[in-house]
């Protein structure tokens, strides 16, 4: 027998402030490791250490590449590198983007899962879109308890929703709730290699280890032929290469022959931006030709050439149109997002 010893946090937009929350009541004696990522920047310079260190009695660092893990202490993945449990230390790599997050949390949590099975326990706290919906089915499915902070009290709610579709047994407590549970679930005793059983369990074979070792550019995985899913129609935005698409109980993911990987939210986000770049570059190349015809017209006419001046002065009134046509409809494609945005979280 062993207890829960392994604690794995995804949180997104409004995370700071969660993370703030939950930690400062864990007791410094905390008989398991935190381990947390939060989605960042890509900058370099992080305080992220410093900002939870002030409300928790617990150490926290950016841990260095095979950092052993330590009891009592909280791991916070550096920004631009996913955070990669091994057996007994981390990995701190900069491997393939997930969910368009490097840091991203389904990497995180399916390390856990695969080297720490019904010792860990993994928490969902706000954010956007679904990043660590996937990591925590695989979580729960080997045998780790599975927290999700209370969509009605979290600053952003899709995150916890889409976890809790996908993972409906996991507990569902309001921020002020998990700290004591977490405390009762490390003081717990569970079999070791015991799994329960769900329906994906069975399913997923050994893809979780295949992940974990694309997400650690294991060069030997990333080459490897047999990749898991089904070609689909859809390029990687990150690559262009061919996305493979794999369906675990209905929730849809998407990886790349080099690991990018994304679920279907966060593809087709990815996609709507890529569709509005590509109207505003060309909004913009209407709008410079039109100032060039307006231009040549200009320079027409004050060299007497009245017909090539009315030529160029139409050429300007169609590019206009054109332009006002697809700022018009820009508009309502931003409107459209700003929607579904709102049907994400609400």
């Amino acid at each position: 027998m062993a207890h829960r010893d392994l604690v794995v946090i995804g949180a997104s937009a409004g995370g700071i402030e969660a993370l703030q929350y939950l930690l400062a009541p864990l007791p410094s004696d905390l008989d398991a490791a935190v381990l947390i990522v939060l989605h960042t920047s890509r900058h370099s310079g992080s305080l992220l250490p410093q900002i939870l260190q002030r409300t928790s009695s617990l150490t926290a660092v950016h841990p260095e590449d095979h950092t052993p893990i330590k009891k009592g202490m909280i791991y916070i993945a550096p920004p631009d590198h996913h955070l990669i449990v091994q057996d007994g230390s981390l990995r701190v790599i900069q491997g393939p983007r997930e969910n368009l997050h490097r840091p991203a949390i389904d990497p995180l949590f399916r390390s856990a899962a695969r080297y720490y099975g019904p010792r860990a326990i993994g928490i969902i706290l706000t954010g956007s879109l679904d990043d660590g919906t996937a990591g925590l089915m695989v979580l729960r499915s080997r045998g780790g308890a599975a927290i999700v902070q209370d969509p009605q009290t979290a600053v952003f709610s899709s995150m916890p929703r889409s976890a809790l579709k996908q993972v409906p047994d996991a507990q569902v407590l309001p921020l002020a709730q998990i700290p004591a549970t977490i405390v009762e679930l490390t003081q717990e005793e569970v079999p070791v290699g015991a799994t329960v059983n769900r329906p994906e369990a069975a399913k997923s074979g050994d893809l979780p280890a295949e992940e974990t070792r694309i997400s650690e550019l294991d060069m030997s995985q990333i080459e490897n032929e047999d990749h898991p899913g089904t070609p689909s129609a859809f390029g990687c935005p990150d690559c262009g290469g061919v996305l493979w698409e794999i369906n675990e109980s209905g929730f849809l993911r998407y990886r790349c022959r080099v690991g990018h990987a994304y679920t279907a939210r966060n593809l087709g986000a990815e996609q709507r931006y890529a569709v509005e770049t590509a109207l505003w570059s060309a909004l913009r190349a209407l709008e410079e030709s039109a100032s060039m015809f307006r231009r040549m017209a200009e320079r027409a006419s004050g060299a007497g050439h009245k017909g090539m001046a009315e030529k160029f002065e139409e050429r300007v009134s169609n590019t206009s149109a054109n332009a006002r046509v697809l700022r018009d409809f820009l508009v309502q494609v931003n409107s459209d997002n700003e929607d579904w945005i709102e049907e994400e979280v609400s």
